[in-house]
């Protein structure tokens, strides 16, 4: 069967990521569901951005978590990619996004969609942001037997052990996803502006988190497996057990032919990708759809 096609943060090759103009592109492109990644502002509101600073994806600097929502409304997110924005998908001052405005955009779309959530750790407020995230889902009217919310259905990620444990106290296991990916010195060392982390705690602290999400993955404590292509690449083996122990794999960021041609060699049922409709034209013309 074709595997289910998330766009990575909308349709995030060809609009600023997380920005309304990209999920309506998505949407616009029939895509089968849409990716986000959510941050606790200072005043614990859920917003959409990937990074923990501002200083990739918008003309601000800084934490995301010292700004309040009322303060990363004025600072513009979607410039930095260069695409014009088209009559429909908003203007470039309501293209930032919280967590709400999405639900009202994919409630409003009226088909069915689905909703994969990442939270993102380390965070400033730590379990705050499950805490806070489940709360506004419920009193959305959210179903977390289901995680059905009207004609979004749900589904949850992470990369931190600690978050996900968080995750399968609120929902079913086959809900929740343990994102994985290569613990790399390069970004460590640059994050704490150190020449070399060879030996400190925080890469010590990573790798332990690698592992633990690893462990879920062999007790099939979760439901799905997140890893990247490239540890796929990396870890043909360990990847090929956990598919033929049944786990629901969700890859990412699926771009390149050579991306979409392992994962049907692999048998994988799920992909986020930055080119929704490219990428699901691809795997059609290699596998039948899906039921």
């Amino acid at each position: 069967m074709r595997p289910v096609v998330y766009a990575h943060r909308g349709a995030s090759g060809q609009f600023a990521e997380h920005t309304r103009a990209a999920y309506l592109q998505a949407l616009a492109e029939g895509t089968d569901g849409v990716e986000c990644d959510i941050h606790l502002s200072r005043d614990r509101e859920l917003v959409l951005i990937h990074d923990h600073k501002l200083n990739r994806t918008s003309d601000g600097t800084g934490q995301v978590a010292d700004y309040t929502l009322e303060e990363l409304r004025r600072v513009d997110f979607h410039s930095w990619k260069g695409a014009e924005i088209p009559p429909g998908f908003g203007t470039p001052d309501d293209q930032f996004l919280t967590l709400l405005q999405l639900l009202e955009i994919l409630r409003d779309y009226g088909k069915r969609i689905k909703l994969a959530i990442e939270c993102k750790h380390p965070d400033p407020f730590g379990a705050e942001l499950e805490a806070n995230l489940f709360e506004l889902l419920e009193a959305e009217g959210w179903d977390a037997q289901s995680c059905m919310l009207g004609n979004i259905s749900f589904s949850f990620m992470s990369f931190d052990p600690d978050s996900v444990e968080r995750l399968l106290a609120q929902v079913p296991a086959r809900f929740v996803c343990q994102l994985l990916e290569d613990v790399k010195e390069a970004p460590i060392a640059r994050a704490l502006g150190l020449e070399d982390v060879v030996g400190s705690p925080e890469l010590r602290k990573a790798q332990q988190k690698l592992a633990e999400g690893q462990q879920n993955l062999d007790a099939k404590r979760v439901g799905m497996a997140g890893p990247g292509i490239e540890y796929i690449r990396q870890h043909l083996e360990q990847v090929t057990g956990w598919v033929e122990s049944g786990l629901t794999f969700r890859v990412w960021t699926v771009n390149s032919d050579d991306d979409v041609d392992l994962c049907i060699k692999l048998g994988i049922q799920e992909v986020t990708t930055d080119w929704p409709a490219r990428t699901a034209d691809r795997f059609a013309e290699l596998a039948p759809p899906s039921a």
